[in-house]
């Protein structure tokens, strides 16, 4: 036994004095000097490079890395996405593609520092913003506040996400530097003993050795502000950096400054134009920051893809997020060099830190074409029901306990001589109306569309109302966002308003296991006009990516070899589907895809390039018919002015309030003596001066928008993102240009006080409004 022992002591003896100097030298400081970053006590600009390991498949992540590295990039940033790592309540995975710890030391392995944001709220166009569906099971739950079950559920995900990363931080001998707290809460509200309970849970989660920061906006960074924390602001592409800094840099005069998020480009909404960000504009604002070292993160400096379900949403007005999460970033969504990557190379070359150098650029990935696939079997839905559940009452999806997919509700209707009208409380967030099995309507949330004709009925007919949830909403207040059927159905018709009851239910998961499971596939013939599932298979000698065409399909998933590569809608502007190769095999592969639409054919093959900007809209994204009017020479204005010249937001009061639901900003005159008129956002104040509610909001007029070159439409000015906006068309053909019309309904009536108006970002804010005039009615604007 003394033997043994002796052995032991002298094991551990000579494993600290060969390996102990390794370990001491892996070990560094990360900390916050006087007016700059310091790494190792040594000054350093920090140079992020954002990314998702959720939207990269795990084989490439190396690669991405390395591209990141030979940018000239010295830090990846990423969020945490508590959804994906805990999927069931209680039950955690950080295995294999949720492997986060995993990316880290691969970053470490490539001498990258890391940044990480847990959230527990990340918004990133990501589901719910990162938050668990879950949650909603509790009727009276409170996202982002103190509610006691969800800072216990938040407290269980950072602990566990503590015992992955902790360990990783510099101090330790891994590589994160920062972590983040909370993220972007002075967009949703003011809470600060909320965030102060978020930065408290970030450190007894083992995050105590490295410094952990705020980010937010230049106009609202303050209302939350930890004095212990180091604050940070975002903003994109074009924005007028003095500005930005400029408050900042007066309440924290010798703090680092960053830019926690430097927007490359957007991200992309199904029925909106493919988003791009001029590559010169995004290398002069790094320049500028560069130079006066300000440290960043590129958001993104690679997108990816948002597989399967993932994708979020954006409210005011509902519109869900593109399953390609190309980003018009720097490296594109497979992972290929594009021209702003090599501008922004050869910006970074000037940049390098002590000892850095700018390796070799990775070589791609090979791209491969798939001829064609073969369709072999389908299973339609309404003949492939899952297992029944019932309800009195409509419920929404989350208490059938689904998360995700699609549902169909089932009853039988009393009979009726007569049209009547269905109408649908709420319904999230497409779908489909069937009597009998025969197809009466889709419904858009999007359109907010929620009402069907129905027809004469007999006796014990079948009502059947599927539903497709196509991703919670990401941002704002609207991210309490059930799905399904929220509240409740009812006939209406002259004599009567009649709910309906006694509902058959019917979930579908979007899970390659529930499809085998549920699934009963039979030979393919033609397509049907049922919602149906189709399989295929495929033959490969050689394997690489691809690009799924799924032009001539309607809507819906895709599944290939078990893996849930995205979603599909003809309107576009997507029509293709990223296919990694490393998901593939040679020999025989197999595609399943949920068509929810009748189409054209069941063709399926694989691209060499992606299809990003076809849209195929059958109406207008414009919110002006040809033709149309707007009659203001009888109105009388209650309010005239003229904004100042300048960035940031710009307060109107009114001399007296004033009762109205329906609201007109005329434009008169722009500051820089052009044609055009344009608003990032707008806010509405109440009597007491407090800003309205923007999510009941419409447009009902704009005389002009750009929505060919640019998403310039007249709905930017509410959609709670300040680097968007509303812009006039920019071949705009009327002679005069102003004035310029904007109505919009507020969704019920208020007594407002006064507005706020934020003209863009960039130094020279083109169009900003000078002159203008506003009108405010009880009921609609005349329009002819």
């Amino acid at each position: 036994m003394k033997k043994h022992n002796l052995l032991l002591v002298f094991f551990l003896t000579f494993s600290v004095s060969l390996f102990g100097k390794e370990i001491n030298q892996n070990k560094q400081s990360f900390e916050v000097g006087n007016g700059t970053f310091l790494l190792d006590g040594k000054p350093i600009v920090v140079k992020a490079a954002e990314m998702h390991y959720t939207r990269i498949p795990q084989p490439y992540w190396e690669h991405r890395i390395q591209l990141c590295k030979a940018l000239g990039m010295n830090t990846i940033c990423l969020y945490v996405f508590w959804n994906i790592h805990e999927q069931e309540m209680g039950q955690f995975d950080f295995e294999g593609q949720n492997d986060i710890a995993e990316f880290c030391r691969i970053a470490q392995a490539n001498d990258m520092l890391v940044i990480i944001r847990p959230g527990p709220y990340v918004c990133a166009e990501w589901e719910m913003g990162g938050l668990p569906w879950w949650l909603l099971k509790k009727q009276d739950v409170k996202l982002r506040s103190l509610d006691s079950f969800y800072m216990e559920r938040v407290g269980r995900f950072m602990d566990e996400l503590g015992k992955e990363l902790a360990d990783l931080q510099i101090t330790r001998g891994g590589n994160i530097v920062m972590v983040q707290v909370e993220n972007e809460f002075g967009a949703y509200g003011t809470d600060k003993p909320y965030v102060s309970a978020i930065r408290d849970q970030v450190r007894a989660s083992g995050f105590t050795d490295v410094p952990l920061f705020q980010c937010d906006w230049a106009s609202n960074f303050e209302n939350n502000a930890l004095d212990d924390l180091v604050w940070t602001v975002n903003f994109g592409t074009g924005a007028n950096i003095d500005k930005q800094f400029e408050r900042l840099s007066e309440v924290r005069p010798n703090t680092p400054l960053m830019c926690s998020e430097f927007w490359s480009g957007w991200f992309d909404h199904w029925g909106r134009k493919h988003e791009t960000r001029d590559a010169t504009q995004m290398v002069n604002g790094l320049r500028d920051m560069l130079e006066r070292d300000i440290s960043f993160s590129l958001y993104m400096t690679h997108g990816g893809t948002t597989f399967g379900h993932w994708g979020g949403a954006n409210s005011p007005t509902y519109t869900a997020m593109c399953s390609s999460y190309d980003y018009d970033a720097p490296i594109g969504e497979w992972g290929n060099v594009t021209p702003k990557y090599l501008k922004l190379r050869e910006l970074l070359a000037n940049y390098l830190d002590d000892g850095q150098e700018l390796i070799a650029i990775p070589d791609s990935m090979p791209i491969i074409e798939i001829e064609s696939i073969e369709i072999k079997e389908m299973a339609p839905m309404f003949e492939n029901l899952p297992k029944k559940k019932t309800s009195f009452e409509v419920k929404p999806m989350e208490e059938y306990n689904q998360g995700w997919g699609t549902i169909i509700y089932r009853t039988k209707l009393e009979a009726s001589d007569r049209q009547e009208v269905l109408t649908i409380t709420e319904l999230c967030d497409w779908g489909q109306v069937y009597l009998d099995g025969e197809l009466l309507a889709y419904l858009d949330r999007r359109k907010g569309e929620n009402s069907v004709l129905l027809p004469p009925v007999k006796e014990g007919a079948t009502l059947d109302i599927l539903v497709e949830a196509m991703g919670r909403v990401n941002f704002g207040e609207a991210i309490h966002d059930r799905k399904g059927i929220t509240k409740k159905v009812e006939i209406k018709s002259r004599q009567q308003t009649k709910q309906l009851h006694n509902w058959e239910v019917y979930s579908y998961l979007p899970e390659y296991d529930f499809i085998k499971e549920n699934a009963n596939f039979r030979p393919f013939i033609e397509k049907e006009n049922m919602p149906s599932y189709y399989r295929g298979t495929f033959n490969l000698t050689e394997l690489g990516d691809t690009f799924i065409d799924m032009s001539q399909w309607g809507k819906g998933m895709v599944w290939v070899n078990g893996y849930a590569i995205g979603r599909f809608w003809e309107i576009g502007p997507q029509q293709t589907l990223y296919m990694p190769g490393c998901w593939l095999k040679e020999g025989e592969n197999e595609i399943i895809v949920l068509d929810l639409l009748p189409s054209k054919s069941a063709v399926l093959k694989g691209l060499r390039e992606p299809i990003l900007d076809e849209l195929r809209l059958k109406e207008s994204v414009k919110h002006r018919k040809e033709g149309e009017e707007l009659i203001l020479h009888k109105e009388k204005a209650i309010h005239k002015g003229s904004f100042e010249s300048g960035n940031g937001w710009q307060e109107v009061h009114f001399k007296k309030n004033h009762t109205a639901r329906y609201l007109c900003i005329e434009s008169l005159s722009a500051h820089d003596g052009g044609k055009h008129a344009s608003i990032a956002e707008l806010e509405v104040k109440d009597a007491h001066g407090n800003h309205i509610s923007r999510e009941g909001w419409k447009i009902v007029y704009a005389d002009s928008e750009e929505a060919v070159k640019a998403n310039n439409t007249a709905d930017k000015v509410f959609d709670l993102q300040e680097s968007t906006f509303w812009h006039t068309e920019y071949h705009n053909t009327q002679p005069s240009g102003h004035p310029h019309q904007l109505v919009i309904d507020l969704g019920k009536e208020y007594t407002i006080s006064g507005f706020s108006y934020l003209p863009r970002a960039e130094s020279n804010y083109p169009g900003m409004i000078k002159e203008y005039q506003v009108f405010v009615k009880k009921k609609p604007f005349k329009i002819k």
